[in-house]
This record gives structure tokens, C-alpha cells and sequence, in this order.
């Protein structure tokens, strides 16, 4: 007979905990939160010191009252949500729900879910954190204010159905800051002079390092020529040989932010994604006889700590798989370096290095399985010795002129043996290899190759990219990261174009008049002082009434500025030289979601919309009468497909080339990143670089 009800989140996670406690206990989910904010009203009492109306979440009565009866049969409730303040508010909320006594030890915590973790923790209950709980509350009770009270402005001043957030705001000033640098970038000319080198049946390459022994950088084609006029004819030699031995360190084991920017480097994941996995891999994956396990620790975390307990279990396997040179003397520790980074919990790690991905594979999804395994090697390798490289720095002199080669050979793998950290570029020179080179050795010369360049503009966020620059700059916490990119793309303020953020036209008027009446709200520094005093509120150092009455005090004033300033924008529509099939009268262009549409301007009595199609310029290669032509998915992603469709059904999320491959005749599709792009062949293995004044994308 049980005499313990254990309530958490999820079903899932209510499954595998109760396994580990027997019939003693009844284990049921919560569904996440029970109560929270009215949507229809602010619920937010700002007179009477910041106190909220909490009512219970619509469709959350019948989970309630299962609850409650499930309490009246039990002598104890053990309250076992998630161990962060999103948690520790679900607990509290709960705890109220089923009228429990506060003060009294129900909360329950652990930081991963095996069975002897979570048999410690109901070992030492403890009672809820009113600290946690009200930076959570404090929190939440900011974005309402910012959203509740400053949405309704933007509808009776700009447009019906615009809402702000105090987070996802700064997220699109980044991204729109961005796109303005872009802009205004000016390309400024330089060059670069490649020798093309041989030293017995081996080749190599050295570019342009000095002249007369100074470093020069080259601007324009005329120092170009005059530098290979002074080296017609001459004899190229070995001046300089510079050996020395560089170590590698690995990466600190993830946290929610690097997990998030390693899953979209070498998974693809988006971050809403890696996080869905990452909780189906934390609350527990059925391995058969060993039943349904908890795989990695908790996700949600900016902590790089590990547990001496997994420091050792880790050592164990290092030195039993690869030998004693590839487990450091002392167990590594890795600094927290993200602003305002907390180290309540342990970095993100498998529960039990035992479980190596090939041995639970059979038991997982691909996804799952994919994202274990980058979570298994990335905290391998943070406890396994360092990589040890030789470089190579030969100068190589021809008259005045000195050409460089610069090459490095891996000497031993240490922890690149189980893995690598990834970047968004995905190159590197670990082991570029150069021919043994000595001093005085003359070299053939097999080509000069002088080529011209253009600065580029700083690149457009990825998702990655964009989440790192919110945790370096303090803005959001792990819990919020993933979200605030999902919101800002589901309310159209940004787009995403070749995997890359860029603002909409609705995003840019939205931020234009945000830095006019609410400079605050966009303010980096600002906003990071306000996470730093939630978790100042955590730690029971700050008053979260004192915290929400300090911002409240000069966004008031903020308000009533902008209702009596803030001018009614006039969105005029632009008419298009489209004829609305089913009414004949003009269509024109629409500000939505995602940009410009077309609509009949006889709207409301014709309901009629169009998306803007840009051809590119390409005839389709499935069909062969088609345009391929820009499309927009229902999230925003442009995705290129044929004017034919439906009768043909061609589709791309890469842009396709006008020009066929060369080696096969097949489809050439543009692959970009920082250093520049490529094409690759879709049927092939051909793959050529984009010439860097070759412009394949719309004006």
C-alpha cells in the first residue's frame, strides 16, 4: 500500500522515478506549471507591492484535482520538479494547490535520474526556496510588465496584433544591430601572393610574408606587380626553420549555451530542438533489462563543475580504453567564464560513462542517439590529457621578398582521439602537413598566384552564434535561451536565410520605436544588470519586491511619455501590379509575419493573399520547363522550389546555381559560412569555391 505521493513535470519522468521507488510511492506528473499569470488581464497588483493574481492554467482543473485526490490517500507528498527555479516555482505553486504547509520538507532534487541518485535525494528532503521561487516570480512578473504594458501601446500607435518582450527585444536589436553593419560596410581591396613550391615529389604552399624584412600588406594590384617583377627569375631558399610543440586543451564539458552552439555546428539542430532531446535523454530512455534510465545529467545548467564521483569513473574507463598517457595526473576543472554563470548544478554528462553510445544505440531514436553521443565524447575528452602538435614555420626567401609556410603534424591525439570541438567555419590547421624542410634547401617553383580580395562584412547570426553572444553579454539564462529564439521567429521580428538571423521590416519598426520611448528595455548592459539582480534575489541577498520596484519606478515614466509621443504610424500599402484573381481588383503589398505579402485590396470582402515569389534566375532541374523560384515556409525559412508546383514537386533548402556541374551535369547548390561559400554538386562529389565577385543572391 503506498503511503507517498512524488509529484513532477512530466509523464515520463513520473515513469522512470517510480520504477526506482517501488509500491511504496505513487509517482504522478504535474504537466509542468498548475498556475500562473491570467492571459487576459496583467495580474499583476503593482500598488500593492508587486502581487500577483496567480489562477489555474485552463485544461489544468482535472490534473489538479487527480492530485488532490491522490494527497487525501497518502501520509506524505514529496514535491520533485526540476532542481532550478522554474522547478522550484512549480513545487511552490503545487504546494499551495494542495493546500500543503510550507515550511514543511517536500521538496525533493536531484541532478539526474538513476536510481541511487534519486534514492539520495528523497534521503534529504528539504523544505521549498522561497529564494528561487520568488527570482523566478520576480522574473516573470518583469515580462509581463514590459509585455502587458507596452503591446497595447504599439497596437493603438503602430499596428493591431505587435508585442514586446523585455529578452526577445535585446535579441532582435542584436540581430538588427547586426544587419545595420552589414549595411554600412565599405569592402576595402587587399591581396594575397601564393607559391606554389616542390622539394623532391613533395608540394607545398607559402604565401607573401615580407619585403626587405618588413611586413607590408597588399592593397592594390600595382605593389602586387612590382613585387613579382622583383622575383621573375630568382632562386626560391629555405632562409628560416622554426619548429616547436603546442598543446591542444580540450573544451569544458557543455553547458546548456555550448550544447546548444555544438548540436547546430555538428547536428543541425535548432536550439528548441537539442533541448526536446536533451530532456528525453534526462527524464529516461528504456534499455531493456536495465529498464528505463536517465542518460545525462540535468540540461538546463551554465556550470562546467563535475562530480569527483564521474571525474573518477571517467578516469577508470580512460585508463582501461586508451592506456595511461591519455588520463591527466589530477582530474581537470574548467572555470565558469559566461557573465552572471551560477554553479548551482553540474556541467551536462552522461549519468554513467559505462553506457558508451554504441552499447545503448539499439535503444534510441537517431536523434537521441546523435545527441548522446556528442554529450558522451564532449565530457570524455574534458577529462583525457591534452593533444601535443609539432608546428613548422619556414621562411623561404627570393630575392627581397619572403614567402611563409606555416604547417603543424599531431604528435599525439590525447583527447582528440574521442573528439573534437566544432566551429562555425569547420576549418582548422591541426594538420596541415608540410615536407621535412631545411635551411638553404632550394626549392622548384611550380606557380606564382596573385589573387585579390575584399574584406567581408561581419556575417549575419546563426543560432549558435546568437546564443553565445547572449550568455557572453548576460542576457537570459539556460532555460531561456531556446525560447527567446523560437518567440522572436513565431512573431515575425526576424527571419531565418540560409541558417542565418536577419530582421523583417515589422521587427525593424517594432525596435525603431522600442529605442525612441524604451532605450532601457533594449540596453545590453541594462538588461544584464537586471538577470544579475535575479540572481542576486536567488541567492537571498536582494529583495525581489525592491528589484521590480526599482525598474517599475522609470519604465512608469517611460509610459506616459510615450502615450502622449509616441505618433500613430500610418502603414500605407503599396500597390502591386498584380490583379486579384477571384475579385479583379488590384493586389498590394501587406506587412506581415515574415515580410511583404500580397493582398487584395478589397479586403474585407476579399480575403485573398498571395506570397511574393522571386525567381532566381534558374530553370528547375526536375522538370525542365519550371522557374525555380524564393519561397517562405510557415516558420519564415526561405527555401527555394519550382513555379510548377504542384504538378512538379522539386525542393531545395540550399540555392541552386544557374550554372550545371561540370564533372556530372547535375545541380549545383550554394553551401556558405564565414570564410566564403562553395558550390556542391547534389548528384556528385564535385564541390568549387564561389568566386568571391560572383553574386548569386537578389539584389
Amino acid at each position: 500500500m503506498a503511503d507517498s505521493l512524488v509529484i513532477v513535470e512530466s509523464p515520463a519522468k513520473a515513469k522512470t522515478i517510480g520504477k526506482y521507488l517501488g509500491s511504496k510511492y505513487i509517482v504522478k506528473a504535474s504537466m509542468g506549471h498548475v498556475r500562473d499569470l491570467p492571459k487576459s488581464q496583467i495580474g499583476v497588483e503593482v500598488e500593492n507591492d508587486f502581487s500577483p493574481k496567480y489562477i489555474t492554467i485552463r485544461g489544468k482543473g482535472s490534473v489538479l484535482k487527480e492530485l488532490k485526490d491522490a494527497s487525501k490517500k497518502v501520509k506524505k507528498i514529496y514535491l520533485a520538479a526540476d532542481p532550478d527555479r522554474e522547478g522550484e516555482a512549480i513545487a511552490w505553486h503545487l504546494a499551495h494547490a494542495l493546500d500543503m504547509d510550507e515550511t514543511e520538507t517536500c521538496r525533493v532534487v536531484f541532478n539526474e535520474i538513476t536510481k541511487q541518485a534519486v534514492k539520495d535525494a528523497f534521503k534529504t528532503p528539504r523544505k521549498i526556496n522561497m529564494d528561487l521561487v520568488n527570482a523566478q516570480q520576480a522574473r516573470r512578473i518583469l515580462d509581463r510588465l514590459v509585455g502587458y504594458k507596452i503591446s497595447p501601446l504599439l497596437w493603438k500607435k503602430v499596428k493591431k496584433g505587435l508585442s514586446a518582450g523585455r529578452v526577445q527585444s535585446v535579441a532582435v536589436k542584436i540581430i538588427m544591430d547586426r544587419e545595420n553593419e552589414i549595411s554600412a560596410f565599405v569592402p576595402e581591396e587587399y591581396w594575397s601572393i601564393t607559391a606554389k613550391l616542390k622539394t623532391g615529389e613533395s608540394s607545398f604552399e607559402a604565401k607573401f610574408h615580407q619585403l626587405r624584412g618588413e611586413k607590408l600588406e597588399l592593397n592594390n594590384e600595382e605593389q602586387v606587380n612590382g613585387i613579382l617583377k622583383s622575383i621573375e627569375g630568382a632562386a626560391f631558399t629555405v632562409s628560416e626553420v622554426k619548429e616547436r610543440e603546442r598543446l591542444r586543451h580540450p573544451a569544458a564539458p557543455f553547458t546548456t549555451s555550448s550544447l546548444q552552439q555544438e548540436a547546430a555546428r555538428k547536428l543541425n539542430f535548432r536550439a528548441a530542438k537539442t533541448m526536446s532531446v536533451a530532456q528525453q535523454l534526462y527524464e529516461g530512455v528504456d534499455l531493456g533489462k536495465e529498464g528505463t534510465v536517465g542518460l545525462i545529467t540535468y540540461m538546463r545548467t551554465d556550470s562546467t563543475r563535475i562530480a569527483e564521483s564521474a571525474q573518477t569513473e571517467a578516469k577508470e574507463y580512460i585508463l582501461d580504453k586508451y592506456g595511461e598517457k591519455y588520463a591527466p595526473e589530477t582530474p581537470r576543472q574548467y572555470s565558469k567564464k559566461a557573465a552572471g554563470s551560477q554553479d548551482a548544478h553540474e556541467a551536462i554528462r552522461p549519468t554513467s560513462v559505462l553506457r558508451d553510445p554504441e552499447s545503448v544505440k539499439s535503444f534510441m531514436s537517431r536523434d537521441q542517439y546523435r545527441l548522446y553521443k556528442l554529450i558522451w565524447e564532449r565530457f570524455m575528452a574534458s577529462q583525457m590529457s591534452s593533444a601535443v602538435l609539432d608546428t613548422l614555420s619556414v621562411d623561404i626567401a627570393a630575392g627581397d621578398v619572403t614567402f611563409r609556410a606555416v604547417g603543424s603534424k599531431i604528435r599525439f591525439h590525447g583527447f582528440m582521439k574521442v573528439y573534437v570541438e566544432g566551429n562555425d567555419d569547420g576549418t582548422t590547421d591541426d594538420d596541415k602537413y608540410l615536407p621535412p624542410l631545411a635551411i638553404g634547401d632550394q626549392l622548384q617553383t611550380e606557380g606564382i598566384e596573385p589573387k585579390q580580395h575584399f574584406t567581408q562584412p561581419p556575417p549575419r547570426y546563426t543560432e549558435a552564434r546568437l546564443v553565445k553572444t547572449l550568455e557572453e553579454l548576460g542576457i537570459g539564462r539556460p532555460s531561456t535561451y531556446a525560447p527567446t529564439l523560437e518567440t522572436i521567429q513565431k512573431r515575425g521580428y526576424v527571419a531565418i536565410e540560409d541558417k542565418k538571423f536577419m530582421p523583417t521590416e515589422l521587427g525593424e519598426l517594432i525596435i525603431e520605436q522600442m529605442e525612441q520611448f524604451f532605450p532601457e528595455i533594449l540596453d545590453v548592459e541594462f538588461t544584464a544588470h537586471m538577470e544579475e539582480d535575479l540572481d542576486h534575489v536567488e541567492e537571498g541577498s536582494e529583495d525581489w519586491v525592491r528589484v521590480l520596484s526599482d525598474f517599475y519606478e522609470s519604465f512608469e515614466k517611460r509610459l506616459e511619455v510615450a502615450e502622449e509621443e509616441m505618433k500613430e504610424i500610418e502603414i500605407e500599402d503599396e500597390v502591386s501590379d498584380e490583379i486579384c484573381e477571384k475579385c479583379g481588383k488590384p493586389l498590394v503589398y501587406k506587412l506581415g509575419r515574415f515580410g511583404k505579402f500580397l493582398a487584395c485590396s478589397g479586403f474585407p470582402d476579399c480575403r485573398n493573399t498571395k506570397p511574393i515569389i522571386k525567381d532566381i534566375g534558374v530553370t528547375c532541374p526536375k522538370c525542365k520547363e519550371g522557374h525555380v523560384v524564393e519561397r517562405r515556409s510557415k516558420k519564415g525559412r526561405i527555401f527555394f522550389g519550382c513555379n510548377r508546383y504542384p504538378e512538379c514537386d522539386f525542393v531545395s533548402w540550399d540555392r541552386p546555381s544557374p550554372k550545371p556541374c561540370p564533372k556530372c551535369g547535375g545541380l549545383l547548390v550554394e553551401k556558405r559560412n564565414k570564410q566564403g561559400g562553395k558550390l556542391q554538386c547534389t548528384a556528385c562529389d564535385h564541390v568549387e569555391p564561389i568566386e568571391e565577385n560572383e553574386d548569386t543572391s537578389d539584389e
